[in-house]
């Protein structure tokens, strides 16, 4: 695990008043946190003149009132930063990587090997549009590295599922 005050140390999914996750996603979003909080990038930088306060941050991700919310906080627990992001340019992509992800699945199944990794570099190419997505939203607010990005994607498709 990094040192590195630029990173998440903790991560929470607010899901309150969305429907219970599938067997699926509720192991997708284990694995994203897991992975998250082993390797990551995160960093606020200095706006409107200010330095922002050192991590590493603990996130609280969530939809209020139809938005996506990254409440980023010291690890004491003072708040450092809230970012409130509209859902609509993610909900192509968000759509898109559910349907591959489904094709996947299924191709698990019965597929050959070959076709399996057709589709799988097709979900890749998804995850990482989704991921380019989420680091030009926050753009001026959070300097994050594309893996990061990619499993904070995971999680906004989790939050998407629900909302």
């Amino acid at each position: 695990m990094s040192t590195s005050t630029a990173r998440l140390s903790h991560v929470e999914i607010d899901d309150a008043g969305l429907p219970a996750p599938t067997a699926e996603i509720e192991q997708e979003r284990k694995v994203a946190i897991f992975d998250l909080l082993e390797d990551n990038s995160f960093a606020l930088p200095t706006r409107e003149g200010v330095d922002m306060p050192e991590g590493p941050y603990h996130l609280f991700l969530g939809i209020r009132e139809k938005r996506l919310v990254f409440d980023v906080r010291q690890e004491a627990g003072d708040k450092v930063a809230e970012f409130h992001l509209s859902l609509g340019p993610f909900r192509q992509v968000v759509k898109d990587y559910f349907q591959i992800c489904e094709s996947y699945f299924d191709a698990v199944k019965k597929l050959p090997p070959s076709q399996i990794e057709a589709i799988d570099m097709a979900r890749r190419g998804i995850h990482n549009e989704g991921a380019r997505v989420l680091q030009e939203r926050l753009e001026g607010k959070a300097n994050l590295d594309l893996d990061t990005a990619r499993r904070l994607f995971t999680l906004i498709c989790v939050l998407h599922f629900g909302g």
